[in-house]
This record gives C-alpha cells, structure tokens and sequence, in this order.
C-alpha cells in the first residue's frame, strides 16, 4: 500500500501522519513492543510522517522512534517539537523559547533520535516572554547549520504565524482541529493558506472520541481526565452527537473514525492529520480513511456537530500570542 503525498510548504509528506505521542505518554500504560511494531507498519503502509516531542516520556518518544529510525530514515518525514517544559510528573509546568533553549532541546533531540537532521521541527508553544522574532532566529540558525530541514509551529495564534513567517518560511502549523474542534478555522487556517503554511491537525479523533469505542474508565494517568470534554455531563452529550458520525459511516461501510478523518482530509489538499495511536489495528483503519470520499450531504451534516466543553481547561494555553498577557 502507497498512500499519496500532500505538500506541507515545500516539505512533501504522506496524506496521513502518525501521533506518537500516545506510545509513551499520556493515554494509560504503554506496550514498547506493540509500539514498535505499529511504526514498522506505518512506514510498510506509506504513513512515513511520523510526529514526536521532546516532552513526550521524558524524551521516551523520541527515543522509542530511534530504534525504527536506525534501519528506515531514508523512508521516513521527521517531526518533533521543543519548547515546553515538564514537572516531575511528565505534565507541562511552563514553555521556554529562549534561543539557547532552542539549541539545546535540538540538539538533544537529535542525540535521543540518533540522526543528523530534523525534517521538521515545530516550537511546541509559543514564549509569551519571548518575542517569536528571536525564537524563530534561533530556529533559523539550525537550519542554516543543516541540524533541520524545515520549520514549524504549533498552537500559534494567527499574529504569531505571521511574524515568525517573516522571518523565516514556515512550513507547517499544527494544531488540535477535527469535526470536534473547530476555532482555528476563524483566524489560523485563512492566514496559513494566505502565507502557504500547510496545516497538521493533531487529535484529528478528538482523543478517541470521534471514534466512538471509548473505554468504559479512563487508566489513573491517562490526560483525558482533565479535559473538559471528557467530564460525565460533557461526556455523555458528546457521545450522543457521535451517533450523526456512526450514521454516516455506516452508509459507506466504513468506521466513525474513518469518517472523522476522511472530513479533515476533505478541508483542503494542504492539511494533513496525524492521527495517534500505539495498536497496529488502529493504525491500519485509519489508513483505510484515504481511500474513500465523504458527499456534500455528509460533508454538510458534519459541519454542524459541536461538542459540549473546550479542549483544554484553560484555552489560554493554545490562543496566547508571545508577547506576555496577550490572548488571541
């Protein structure tokens, strides 16, 4: 199986990436094994842009794609981001854009991954005390010394995108964006689409919800207990509008997340989902999501659905601009 490309600026990807987030943090108990072997399958299928963070296990993630990276990076689009800073407990305590920053999470990100360069490297979350400007300098610099290959930003807010792009090419923003999530569509994508910045939803599943096979409890450590749209009230109301999804993706034979896909994938020929998962079945139906296309009817009835809660529960933390209390 060969899945078709889309271009992200100048940087040509698979139609569908690959979170990896979920492989060794925040969803329960990671499976080293199965893991491993969900990434080997993606390449096989033609998934080969694969998204990481340095903040992801400590550094686990990163390490954990080193060891599909050492015998197919020839095969593969690299993403991992920098910038957010964790406590002990693995959650983010604060961001840090510092040029220095920059070169030291790069730089180690490179020895945790064990290659020589970075396809794309995204800043994680903007610095409110750091004017973008000087971030993406820095960022810049790497580029220059052949450490990355292209630049990306995630969960900036239209202002910010614009004063990064100027001073040097983004090639991506990535942000949370599916039937479910919907505000970048105000400001981020419009101006992404004027500047040429392709667009990278991450929980394009909206963390498992618009697949409709939630677990019945959620694991001690697993994030999704924080998040408003996963509180009982909130939680039944948004289960009950998946049903609109199941409907549909019964007509086409297909599952909901099928369908909670094939929607982004149908937003524009420049936007490309990174769906997470750590199962190789998983990985393998949304792969399946490519191959077939919603109607205007289905298209239109999707575009009606909202959920019941934001994202996170402080939406400060992905609408902030960098330059310090400013709020999009």
């Amino acid at each position: 199986m060969s899945l078709p490309t889309r271009a992200l600026g100048p940087l040509s990807v698979s139609a569908l990436g690959l979170g990896c987030m979920g492989m060794s943090f925040a969803y329960g108990s990671a499976d080293r094994g199965e893991a491993i072997a969900t990434l080997h399958r993606a390449v096989d299928l033609g998934v080969t842009f694969l998204d990481t963070a340095d903040m992801y296990g400590g550094g686990d993630n990163e390490e954990l794609l080193a060891t599909v990276l050492a015998d197919r990076r020839a095969e593969i689009t690299l993403a991992t981001k920098f910038g957010i800073l964790t406590g002990e407990d693995g959650y983010p305590r604060g961001v840090d854009g510092s040029p220095t920053y920059a070169r030291r999470a790069c730089d180690a990100s490179l020895r945790r991954l064990g290659v020589d360069h970075i396809d794309l490297y995204y800043l994680h979350r903007p610095d409110p005390e750091v004017p973008i400007e000087e971030t993406v300098g820095a960022m810049a610099e790497l580029v220059t010394a052949g450490k990355v290959r292209h630049l990306g930003l995630s969960e900036s807010s239209a202002e910010t995108i614009r004063r990064a792009a100027a001073v040097h090419p983004i090639a991506a923003v990535q942000s949370e964006w599916s039937v479910f999530s919907r505000d970048i569509e105000r400001a981020v994508v419009p101006t992404c689409r004027e500047l040429g910045i392709g667009l990278v939803p991450y929980s394009p599943l909206g963390r498992g919800l618009l697949t409709g096979a939630l677990p019945t409890e959620f694991a001690d450590d697993d994030f999704r207990r924080t998040l408003p749209r996963f509180q009982r009230e909130n939680l039944e109301r948004n289960l009950e509008t998946v049903g609109a999804i199941r409907e549909i993706a019964a007509v086409h034979g297909a599952t909901p997340g099928q369908v909670a896909l094939a929607w982004l994938l149908a937003q524009g020929e420049d936007v490309v989902p990174i769906p997470g998962t750590k199962r190789v079945r998983y990985l393998e139906e949304n792969a399946g999501a490519v191959v077939f296309a919603l109607s205007a009817a289905d298209l239109a009835r999707l575009d009606t659905l909202r959920p019941e809660g934001d994202r996170y529960p402080d939406m400060t933390w992905v609408e902030r601009d960098t330059r310090a209390g400013a709020v999009r």
